[in-house]
C-alpha cells in the first residue's frame, strides 16, 4: 500500500514575487492526512486549497483565489510537491505571491529534502487516466492518455532562433524531477519585458530569477540544459496538474501549450468522469527524501 505523506518538520524561505515584486515569507508545515495542499495567506487569515475549484487568473502564472484573497505563481512549488510525493502540507505566505527564488523548482526540492517526509496512516489514491481527454486551441494542444506511470511529453516552438523547436519527454519520478526538471528556470523575451511591466507583471523579474532571451541569444549566464526551455514547460505542466488533487497515473502530451491550456485540460478531465478513476496501488520503490525516512506510517 502507498501511504499519504507529509513533511517531518516545518521549513521556510524568503524571496521576491516574480510579478508583484514584493518580498514574501513562505513556510511549509506538516499537515494531517486528508488535509491536501493548502495555501494560507497569514496576512489575511484565509486558507485556499490547491484545487481546480479555487483556480483564478492564468496570466503568465497560475493563481488561486478565495473570498477575494489570492496567491499567485503557485505552479513551481506545486510541481515540486506533486513530483516528490507530498500529499498533505500547509503552505503559509505573508504576501500575494509565492517567491520566485531562482525561477526554477530546485529551491523547493531542497526545502522538501531538508524537511524530510513522513508517511501518514491513510492510503494514497491516484487519479488514473482510463481514456484520452484532449483540448485544442488553434495550433496548441494538450491531452491526457492512459499509461502505467506518470509521464509528461512537451513540444514548444517560438519565432526565435533558439526556440524554433524543442521537445522532451520524461517519466516523472522524484529522482528524475529533482535532477532533470526542477532546475529548469522560467524564461521570457526581452522584447516582452516592458509590455509585461506596463500590465503590472514581472515587477520582480531580474536576470537572477529568469532566463532572458534577447534577439541573438540568452542575456544572462549559460543555460542549465540545452533544452532548458521545454523542461521548464514540463515543470509548469506538472504544477498545474497538481490542482487535480491527486498524483496522476497517465501521460500528459502538450504542444505549444501553457497555463491556460493546462487548466482547460484539467477542467475537461474533471468534467469527464468516465475518463478517470481514483485507485490505490502497491508502494513502488521510492526516492529517499531526507535522513532517517520513516519506514512505516504514523497516525496523523
Amino acid at each position: 500500500m502507498a501511504y499519504r505523506r507529509t513533511l517531518k518538520r516545518a521549513v521556510g524561505c524568503t524571496g521576491i514575487g516574480l510579478h508583484s515584486g514584493k518580498t514574501v515569507r513562505l513556510d511549509l508545515k506538516p499537515a494531517p492526512a486528508g488535509h491536501g495542499i493548502r495555501f494560507r495567506r497569514v496576512d489575511f487569515g484565509v486558507e485556499i486549497p490547491a484545487t481546480l475549484h479555487y483556480l483564478a487568473r492564468l496570466d503568465h502564472a497560475t493563481t488561486l483565489s478565495r473570498d477575494g484573497v489570492s496567491v499567485d505563481t503557485v505552479e513551481h512549488l506545486l510541481s515540486a510537491l506533486l513530483a516528490l510525493g507530498v500529499d498533505d502540507v500547509l503552505v503559509e505566505v505573508d504576501g500575494p505571491e509565492v517567491p520566485i527564488l531562482d525561477g526554477s523548482a530546485a529551491p523547493f526540492v531542497i526545502l522538501i529534502h531538508e524537511a524530510g517526509l513522513r508517511p501518514l496512516a491513510a492510503p494514497r489514491r491516484y487519479l488514473k487516466i482510463l481514456s484520452p481527454v484532449e483540448v485544442v486551441r488553434g495550433g496548441k494542444t494538450a491531452r491526457l492518455l492512459p499509461a502505467d506511470h506518470f509521464r509528461v511529453s512537451y513540444t514548444i516552438g517560438f519565432d526565435h532562433p533558439l526556440l524554433r523547436h524543442q521537445a522532451a519527454s520524461f517519466r516523472i519520478t522524484p529522482e528524475a524531477f529533482a535532477e532533470e526538471i526542477a532546475p529548469a528556470r522560467t524564461f521570457g523575451f526581452l522584447r516582452e519585458v516592458e509590455m509585461l511591466r506596463r500590465s503590472g507583471l514581472a515587477l520582480g523579474g531580474s536576470l537572477d530569477n529568469a532566463v532572458v532571451i534577447g534577439e541573438t541569444g540568452v542575456l544572462n549566464n549559460k543555460l542549465r540544459f540545452e533544452d532548458e526551455f521545454v523542461r521548464h514547460k514540463i515543470l509548469d505542466g506538472i504544477g498545474d496538474l497538481a490542482l487535480l488533487g491527486h498524483p496522476v497515473i497517465g501521460h500528459m502530451e502538450a504542444s505549444k501549450a501553457g497555463h491556460a491550456l493546462h487548466a482547460a485540460l484539467t477542467l475537461k478531465l474533471q468534467q469527464t468522469p468516465e475518463a478517470w478513476a481514483l485507485v490505490t496501488r502497491p508502494q513502488l520503490p521510492s526516492f529517499d527524501i531526507g535522513p532517517g525516512a520513516a519506514l512505516a506510517p504514523e497516525a496523523s
